[in-house]
């Protein structure tokens, strides 16, 4: 669990169920089946090594990605280029090596972390945000398509 500063500057946003799911692997085709959008985008496991993040999921215009989610609920930043990011940027490596003071960041612990996408070096952008479920829309729906 994070301290009191960083829970509370998490900002809840609400979104189809859909875009939270796990899917399930399905066997005949070798893939996950049923997966949103969000969930998919899970990269923590990817952020401390040399990979790049998984494709981001989009919400209001912006890329993110999920790092943290249990089915109901995901946590994700905004994932940015680095010219529009003001501030100190850091590796995972460097962010873990200040202990303590890098999980007290009030935007979040990846807040201002160095990625990789597309090629290209990203920053990850706070105030962490929590995903959770909302009412399943129609249009929501067919936005995924």
């Amino acid at each position: 669990m994070g301290d009191n500063n960083t829970e509370n500057t998490r900002i809840a946003i609400e979104v189809s169920p859909s875009r939270l799911a796990h899917g399930t692997w399905c066997h005949r085709t070798n893939k996950t089946v049923g997966e949103g959008d969000i969930s998919a985008s899970y990269s923590a496991d990817r952020i401390g090594s040399d990979e790049p993040v998984r494709k981001p999921f989009t919400h209001e215009g912006q890329k993110w990605v999920c790092v943290g989610s249990n089915g109901r609920s995901a946590h994700g930043y905004r994932l940015v280029h680095p010219s529009c990011f003001e501030g100190n940027t850091f590796t995972y490596s460097q962010r873990v090596r200040n202990g303590h003071e890098g999980r007290s960041d009030s935007k979040g612990f990846y807040h201002g972390m160095r990625v990789k996408h597309a090629g290209e070096t990203m920053i990850l952008c706070g105030h962490e945000t929590h995903f959770i479920e909302g009412i399943e829309r129609q249009g929501d729906l067919f936005a995924l398509l």
